[in-house]
């Protein structure tokens, strides 16, 4: 199927590579249909973009590539819901704040998505008993190595 992506236009996409939210995310739990998309020359960065609305999209990055010591818990509802039988089946992604200049990003580590990429199934926790913030600088972050990130704890 064609989608039309807010950052990177009009692409060519299977339905294996849609991602079901199944509650959608925070703010927007109408849309419950995303795909992570590639961007060209930032293999540290990638665009989680809504299926059904192409001006709603999101720029996300491996939080252990920022924070090293990331880290948190996934309930035994999360487990049942995203269907995790194994760690090796998911992936964290956190949203990214682009400021201009970039250094003055920021990420939320409050609010990490845990995919189950065997499933493709997806959600954003929130996570409120953390020290966590929403903003957390990018700056001084390891974004040199964009490797896979199925570290969840």
């Amino acid at each position: 199927m064609k989608l039309s992506t807010l950052y990177l236009g009009e692409i060519e996409l299977n339905d294996e590579e849609v991602l079901t939210f199944e509650n959608g995310v925070p703010g927007f739990q109408d849309q419950k249909q995303f795909v992570l998309l590639e961007l060209d020359g930032n293999p540290a960065f990638k665009v989680l973009q809504s299926v059904k609305q192409e001006n709603l999209a999101f720029v996300v990055t491996n939080p252990f590539l920022i924070e090293a010591k990331y880290e948190f818990e996934l309930d035994e509802s999360v487990k049942k819901q995203l269907k995790i039988q194994n760690e090796s089946d998911v992936q964290v992604w956190n949203i990214v704040t682009v400021q201009d200049p970039f250094e003055q990003s920021t990420i939320n580590l409050k609010g990490p998505i845990v995919i189950n990429i065997k499933e493709n199934l997806a959600k954003q926790l929130l996570l409120s008993e953390s020290d966590y913030s929403t903003k957390h600088p990018i700056k001084g972050g390891e974004l040199k190595h964009a490797g896979t990130n199925e570290k969840s704890r």
